[in-house]
């Protein structure tokens, strides 16, 4: 009588194959494992090309922005000519100046003392087209050394008067500093704090 193994039927060969399906199934794991990390190299590397890209446009970015500054700097060189009309409407207001002068004796006037002086004869120009002032406060001396005199008033007999020149007129008078030196050039200055022109001395 011939025993039946029921279990061992051909119909029954997936249940002895349950242990070996089992591997597979790890190999399938590791397959994901494996896939997923792929996936993340290649996701690191559209990220690293998206960065890099942001980057160039960002480069862009700053070659518009220095565009930018070149507009900032045209924008005041357009304003330099409004310093420049300024300067215009002061010269239209003060009127343009001529200085001549050249040396003289000193003519000693009651008021003078005993210091050494040293004058000047000085002859200014209204060339302008509006009346300026004149004072031998606004009249100074520089001799050679580069020292700046003052002028001493009353002390000359022929001092420049202070008068209101019109437009074409001119006066002359001298400017005298105390102490003895050398001549170099005088300075007028309108109204003390205006414009100044200066004239050598000849």
């Amino acid at each position: 009588m011939s025993q039946q193994y029921p279990h061992q039927q051909p119909g029954d060969e997936p249940t002895q194959q349950t242990g070996p399906q089992s591997p597979p199934l790890k190999k399938r794991s590791k397959g994901k494992i494996a896939g997923f990390g792929c996936l993340g190299i290649v996701a690191l590397f559209i990220v690293i090309g998206a960065l890099g890209n942001g980057g160039d446009s960002g480069d862009s970015g700053d070659s518009e922005n220095p565009g930018t500054p070149a507009a900032k700097s045209s924008a005041p060189a357009a304003r330099k000519p409004a310093p420049k009309r300024d300067a215009a409407k002061d010269t239209k207001e003060t009127g343009p100046v001529t200085v001549t002068a050249k040396k003289t004796r000193f003519a000693k006037s009651i008021l003078a003392d005993s210091t050494d002086y040293t004058s000047v004869l000085v002859t200014i120009k209204n060339d302008g087209d509006k009346a300026i002032d004149v004072n031998p406060l606004y009249l100074t001396i520089t001799d050679t050394a580069g020292t700046k005199h003052t002028a001493e008033l009353g002390v000359d007999e022929k001092q420049i008067a202070t008068v209101k020149l019109s437009p074409g007129e001119n006066v002359s008078g001298t400017v005298t500093g105390k102490g003895t030196f050398t001549p170099k050039y005088v300075t007028y200055t309108d109204g003390l704090i205006g414009d100044s022109v200066r004239g050598n001395v000849s």
